[in-house]
């Protein structure tokens, strides 16, 4: 029977980021994918947006990984040639009402460590975005954009070249403790195998959980309850009329951000994601959304034109917390929570965890070299 040093588990942003991290000559590596490309699911569907860690609950996870990882990921795009700008983001309050929130949100973001904000009074608003109406706005000059196909191929690329092999179209369908590591079952390219792995690192995503109960051993008290949280959004043809990302101030009792605006690398407008909580995956992205997403543009962009907007593409997040529940953290689960040497467990990452991946992956590393 193969036997491995490190197993990890998924293939998109996280676990090619730990198999980066992991992979050396002195410690095999495999990674397994049970779909036929790397990136299949979240990693490949979202803004494509580097964080600068403005929302999250202070001394968090989120807020602490968001801000290592931003810093991480910035210079790994330099140093591996990943397209990606340093663009900005405008937080917009559209009405005298919500300067409270923006003022809460500037001092949020300072007890996360983010010192850069800078206050834009309505005059320079409309000098930078004169499309754009806010009374008032926030600019987060360390906000960017990313390929973020071409930064997972230069994580596999990492990986690989320190001697890490990727399998696609593999599923494991047990893990199983034993007294010289862990047991895998499953099947490749519809072929039963099996192998020894010392460690096994959980980054399946959406279906992390699914993985973590048929992991024989694990209490299912440590397995959290997932809430698939779907994300659409809308493209826009033609010019962009922005230079920034826009993004309105969170609305009160929704699971995302708003739909702001976001850039792709060649200039190409979109708008969303909005959240509507799922019972099972489905990526369709409804012509009839339309007009309610041109309705929540028009409140900071009121020129917008319905029908340049075109149905794009859909993601969809792994939750912690379902509808009306506070925002959940991360969830590193490691032996110390669960008993068991040798495994991490890696649940709930959603947005920033593109941003944090290298800053998770880190963390991930060092809990590893402890079993």
């Amino acid at each position: 029977m193969d036997s491995i040093d490190t197993l990890i588990i998924g293939a998109g942003a996280l676990g090619l980021a730990c198999a980066a991290r992991l992979a050396s000559a002195q410690q095999s590596c495999l990674i397994v994918e049970a779909e036929a490309l790397i990136g299949s699911h979240t990693s490949s569907r979202n803004s494509e947006v580097i964080h600068a860690g403005l929302y999250y609950a202070p001394g968090s996870l989120k807020a602490e990984l968001c801000l290592e990882g931003r810093e991480r990921l910035y210079a790994w795009c330099a140093q591996h040639q990943v397209a990606h700008r340093r663009i900005g983001k405008l937080l917009v309050a559209v009405s005298a009402a919500e300067r409270g929130k923006l003022e809460a949100l500037a001092t949020n973001a300072q007890a996360c460590g983010v010192h850069d904000l800078q206050a834009i009074e309505q005059s320079l608003l409309a000098e930078l975005e004169p499309a754009v109406r806010g009374v008032a706005a926030l600019l987060s000059p360390s906000t960017g954009i990313i390929d973020s196909h071409a930064y997972l191929q230069s994580l596999l690329a990492a990986a690989e070249n320190q001697g890490a092999q990727l399998v696609l179209q593999t599923r494991v369908d047990q893990l199983e403790p034993g007294p010289d590591g862990w047991l895998v079952t499953g099947r490749s390219a519809g072929e039963a195998f099996q192998l020894k792995a010392q460690r096994v690192i959980n980054a399946g995503g959406l279906f992390a959980q699914q993985l973590a109960q048929r992991t024989a051993g694990l209490p299912a008290a440590q397995i959290p309850a997932l809430h698939l949280c779907r994300g659409r959004y809308f493209g826009y043809s033609g010019r962009a009329p922005f230079q920034h990302l826009i993004y309105p101030l969170p609305e009160a009792n929704t699971a995302g951000l708003g739909i702001h605006a976001t850039l792709d690398l060649g200039g190409q407008l979109r708008f969303g994601p909005d959240a509507e909580y799922l019972q099972q995956i489905d990526y369709r992205v409804d012509e009839q959304l339309r007009e309610p997403f041109a309705k929540a543009i028009r409140r900071y962009f009121p020129q917008l034109d319905s029908t340049r907007l075109v149905p794009g593409y859909c993601g969809i997040r792994p939750k912690l917390a379902g509808p009306g529940e506070p925002a959940a953290d991360f969830l590193i689960q490691t032996a110390s929570d669960h008993g068991l040497p040798g495994l991490i467990n890696l649940f709930g990452i959603e947005s920033p965890g593109l941003t944090a991946s290298l800053a998770i992956a880190e963390r991930v590393a060092l809990a590893a070299c402890r079993t």
